[in-house]
Order: structure tokens, then sequence, then C-alpha cells
């Protein structure tokens, strides 16, 4: 029977990467709803391409762009952040694609975990911010939680040669992003552009800061922490530049399991659509004889902050990582702004989490409320102090 996919964030990186492999994939693979925030051009021709069932437009000043683009589409229109949920809930659909960027698509993920769908997530912040809603809620309703992230899926793949009991270590590899070499002062004055001139991958501006602050691998380790049930200790992160060892695991009589592979995307992305089974990919082989070596070294703690704070965070779970997430959204968009120092960044997460009380075992409800006193509280510094030197 065909599978019938939801993809929420469809003018992204992930989004466009997967509808690149559902058309690969087809005719196992129908894409049935697309959404996107703003980008009503793309999302028009995707539409125009897939053939969906539903688009969505979750910014309500785009919507009239989207009709007029779409004039005579036989589906359904839909807008507003809560059009999400709608397509997540959707009984016809057996995948729901996760690549909302931030928080917004917390509500939609949990939906769909609710309503017993595989979730394939791409992006971290469901897990970071609700890991125990998320979990709970699939593990009620029989939904199946697949990573998309590249680390994650190296892990979940891993993970299939033991049983969780067996695992000694999962170590997340990171590409150390563009001031894997650079000093602490260099780090703190970078400009946009070179914050944005990642060595490896292409991905959005907000994901490519967080990987030239390392926040994108603190984020992980919140992450592999519920959808591995690991205790933190048990997960470690190792830089390697060459991003072709993608992780790893580490079992407790010794051996090591890796994914290895070129480092696209599209590879998760088809695992996690195809999962159990695997089947010929679009993306381009790996040819070890050319790679010449592989290197990997520790992260400096103290010149990437945020990865120090990202291991006290998933220690005291609780609270502490929505604020951690809506901070860092927050103090990113005003870095790109032009607004703070690349340096401040981390700063400005850090004074959030010294001033919160940690809470645990809180509603969705309730998480939104403290993701938004986060940002609020980011604002907050910023409107107290001019922030660029």
């Amino acid at each position: 029977m065909r599978k019938k996919v939801a993809i929420l964030g469809s003018t992204g990186s992930i989004g466009c990467n997967t509808l690149q492999v559902i058309e690969a994939l087809h005719p196992a693979y129908e894409v049935i709803a697309l959404s996107a925030n703003s980008n009503a051009d793309l999302l028009a021709r995707q539409a125009k391409q897939f053939k969906p069932q539903y688009v969505a437009i979750t910014g309500d000043a785009h919507y009239a762009a989207l009709k007029d683009e779409l004039s005579g589409f036989e589906g359904q229109l839909l807008s507003g952040a809560e059009s999400l949920v709608d397509l997540a809930s959707l009984d016809e659909v057996d995948i729901v694609v996760c690549a909302v960027v931030g928080a917004a698509g917390l509500p939609a993920a949990l939906a769909a975990a609710k309503a017993g769908k595989t979730v394939a997530i791409a992006n971290k912040e469901p897990l970071v911010i609700a890991g125990e809603l998320l979990t709970t809620a699939a593990r009620e309703s029989g939904a199946v939680l697949l990573p998309i992230d590249s680390e994650h899926s190296a892990v979940f793949q891993a993970m299939q040669a033991g049983q969780p009991d067996e695992v000694r270590k999962i170590i997340l590899t990171a590409s150390g992003g563009p001031f894997r070499n650079a000093s602490l002062d260099e780090m703190n004055q970078a400009t946009i552009e070179q914050a944005l001139a990642h060595p490896t991958w292409e991905m959005g501006p907000k994901i490519t800061i967080d990987s030239a602050t390392m926040m994108n691998k603190a984020l992980e380790v919140i992450e592999a922490v519920w959808l591995f049930g690991m205790p933190v200790e048990k997960i470690d992160v190792l830089i390697h530049p060459e991003s072709i060892v993608h992780s790893m695991v580490e079992f407790i009589d010794g051996s090591v399991i890796a994914q290895l592979g070129t480092p696209d995307m599209k590879v998760p992305i088809q695992y996690a659509l195809t999962w159990p089974k695997r089947v010929k990919g679009i993306a381009e082989g790996l040819q070890l004889h050319q790679l010449g070596q592989l290197n990997f070294e520790p992260p400096d703690l103290g010149r990437f902050k945020a990865l120090a704070l990202g291991f006290e965070v998933a220690k005291t779970s609780g609270s502490a990582p929505v604020v951690f997430n809506a901070a860092n959204e927050a103090a990113v968009a005003a870095f790109l702004d032009g607004h703070i120092r690349f340096g401040q960044i981390v700063e400005l997460i850090d004074h959030c989490l010294q001033i919160h009380s940690v809470q645990s075992h809180l509603t969705l409800e309730a998480l939104l409320e403290i993701d938004a006193w986060a940002r609020r509280q980011v604002q907050k510094q910023l409107s107290q102090k001019t922030t660029v030197n």
C-alpha cells in the first residue's frame, strides 16, 4: 500500500529534500499535505507538482498570495498556526515529517504522536521542549518517533546492532562549524557572514548559527536523552570535521558501531520514510578510498560554552531545556538582525537560565508559557542596553 505523507515545513531545506526523496520513491509514497510559513511562491510550485489534498500556510498575511498562486487548486487551502495540527492529525496520513523550525511545530508533533502516526522529526525542538510529553504520547498511542536529524538517525541505525541495556555510550559527532579552530576572541567578534560560512552543510541561517555556537549539538544531547531513553552521562560529543561518520554507539562488549555516509540529508530522510526497510536511494554513495583520513577530537567546552550549558541543562531537565531553546532562538534572531555580537548569544541564554526557577511535569500550555517567558527575558535584556559595540 502507498504510504501517505504530510510535510510540515515543506519549503525549507529538509522539506525540499523530502520531496526529492518522495519523487524518487514514487509511486510507493504520496504527498497528502504540505505546509509553509511564508514562502507562498515555492509552496504553490510544490503543490502544483505533487498535487496534495491539503496545502497550509501558517503566516496569515501570505494566504492571499498563496490563494492567487493556486487559483483552481482542487484541494483544501488552510492558514494559521493551528493548520499544522490539522494536517498532523489527518486520518489519511501515515507519516508526518516535522520540519518546522523553532517551537512553532511542537503542537503539531504532539498531535501526530497522539494520533498514532509515524512521526519523522527533523527539528530538535519537539523533543527538547516536550520530550516527556511527546514520548509519553507516542507510547500510549503506538506512534513511532523516527529521527531525520543525521546524527540521531546514525545513532538509531547503529542501535539496531544491540539492545538499549547493552549500550555503554552514544557518541554524537559534530563538524565543529566555521569556528572549530578560532580563538574565543575571534568567535566573540565574528561577523554574521563568518558565522554563516559553514564548511560542510548547507542549511538555513538559524541552524547554521546553531552549528557555529555548537548549540545544535547541545540540543542534540538533550534530544538523545528522550529519543533513546539514555541518561546524559552516557552521551558524548566528538568533533569530526569531515562529517562522514554521522555518529556512533559504543556497546558494553567494546564494539563501536558507526554509520558513515556522504553529508547529504536525503539519506536520513529516506531511512525515516522507508524504515524498517532500506531501498535504493538517490544520494551519492560514499567512496572510502577517496577520503584519505578521518579526524576526531574532543570539543573545547571553554570556547563552545553552549555545549557545556547543554550538558548541564540535560542533567537538570524539567523546564530548563524550554528556556535554553527559546532564549537561543531569540538571541540568534537578534544576532542575525545585527543587534548583538556573536559571543553574546550564549551570554543571553545563560542569563535566562540563571534567573529561571525550574519546574517539572508540565502541560503543553505551561511549556509554551515558559517558552514565551524566556523570549521576553531576551528582549528585556536587549532593550536595557545597547548590545553591539
